[in-house]
Order: C-alpha cells, then structure tokens, then sequence
C-alpha cells in the first residue's frame, strides 16, 4: 500500500468514526430533548398544584379569620377590622404609586 492509499484509508476511517460519533450525539440529543419536554410539563403541573395549593392556603386562612363561634363574636369583629384597616393600606399604596 503506497502513503496516499494509506492516508485515504486513514481519511475514510476517520469519516466512518465521526459519522458514527454524530449517530450517536445526535441520538442523545433527542433523548435529551425529550427529556427537557417532560421536565417542563412536569414544571408547569407542580405550577398549577402549588397556585392551587396557594387558593385552598388563602381560602382556609379567610374562613379561619371569619370564624364566629359562641363567645369569640368580639374576636372575630376584631380580625375583620383589622383585614379591613390593611386593606385600606394596600389601596393607599397603589394609589400613591399611580
């Protein structure tokens, strides 16, 4: 075999490598892909749990706070005009920002 056909044989076997290499990386890519894909629609489900999550979180706080039992009338008129005072703060607020 004279050099140039050993340097060709060298080149050819060099191209089958990278070719194979590029099979292989181009595979993992998509696996890889895929498995971005999943992970944001998992993100997104843990998005809409922990938002709902937050509304039940909220909605138990509100019905706490708004709790009339025998004896707790006074509590419970002081809860509600203290919600009602930082209320009015909030609106304060965003109304000096505007």
């Amino acid at each position: 075999m004279n050099p140039s056909e050993k340097t060709l044989a060298d080149f050819q076997t060099r191209v089958r490598q990278m070719i194979l290499q590029f099979q292989e990386l181009k595979k993992e890519n998509m696996q890889l892909q895929q498995q971005i894909g999943e992970q944001a629609t998992e993100i997104e489900e843990l998005k809409a749990r922990v938002t709902q999550a937050d509304n039940d979180y909220n909605s138990l706080k509100m019905a706490r706070m708004l709790e009339i039992t025998d004896g707790n009338l006074e509590e419970a008129k002081e809860r509600l005009a203290k919600m009602i005072r930082q209320v009015n703060k909030c609106i304060a607020i965003l109304s000096d920002e505007q």
